[in-house]
This record gives structure tokens, sequence and C-alpha cells, in this order.
């Protein structure tokens, strides 16, 4: 799936990456404890997260995260948004809960990190 279909999918706001929009998520997954990120295979997808920290980008780039997605509205702190930035990682936000975030791009065809329908 295209990174601009996600956006558009979850009504999204671009905070990175914005040349980046082509760009494409291979699964994806929610999860607010980054060592679950860790020990899941992360490579190329979308992570979305209600966290804002520092730690986020991290894992993201430790795990090899294609994509970041606030929910809940949550946007980082200008720092991270500029360490977002050297690490050429797009990073969205939406307004939808991480609940129904994970739902609306399940219903259109992304399938989870372990591979699942």
């Amino acid at each position: 799936m295209k990174i601009y279909e996600i956006k558009d999918i979850l009504k999204a706001e671009v905070l990175t990456g914005e040349n980046r929009m082509e760009g494409t998520v291979a699964a994806g997954g929610g999860a607010d404890l980054m060592d679950d990120v860790l020990t899941a295979v992360a490579e190329g997808a979308v992570l979305l997260t209600g966290l804002t920290s520092e730690q986020v980008l991290q894992t993201a780039k430790i795990a090899g995260v294609a994509l970041i997605v606030f929910v809940r509205g949550k946007k980082p702190e200008k720092h991270i948004l500029e360490l977002a930035e050297s690490y050429n990682l797009p990073m969205l936000t939406t307004r939808f809960s991480l609940f129904v975030a994970s739902g609306r791009l399940y219903m259109n065809g992304l399938r989870g990190l372990d591979g699942s329908w």
C-alpha cells in the first residue's frame, strides 16, 4: 500500500516526508510498547502509535519501519520532527484512535505484521 493511500484512508496530516508519499508499506501494526515493535517483523511496515517520544523514532529506525502514524491527533515536538527528517522517515497524524485507524487500514487490504489478514 502506498503512503499516500494510508494518508487518505486515515484522513491524516503529513508531519514529515511529504516527498516520500509514493513509498510503499508492506504491513502494519499498532503499539505503544516499543518492545513489541522490536519483537515483530516491522521492516517496511507502518507503525501506528500514541507515543510521540524520541524512543519511537529510535525504535522505528532500528526495526526498519517505513512510516509512523500518530493516532488521536497527537503531534511530536519540533526536535522529534527534525530528527525524523534527518532519518528520512515519513510521519503522519490522524484523529482516529489506534483501534479505528488499524481497522480502516485492515479493511482496505493492509495485512498485519504477523502476515495475517
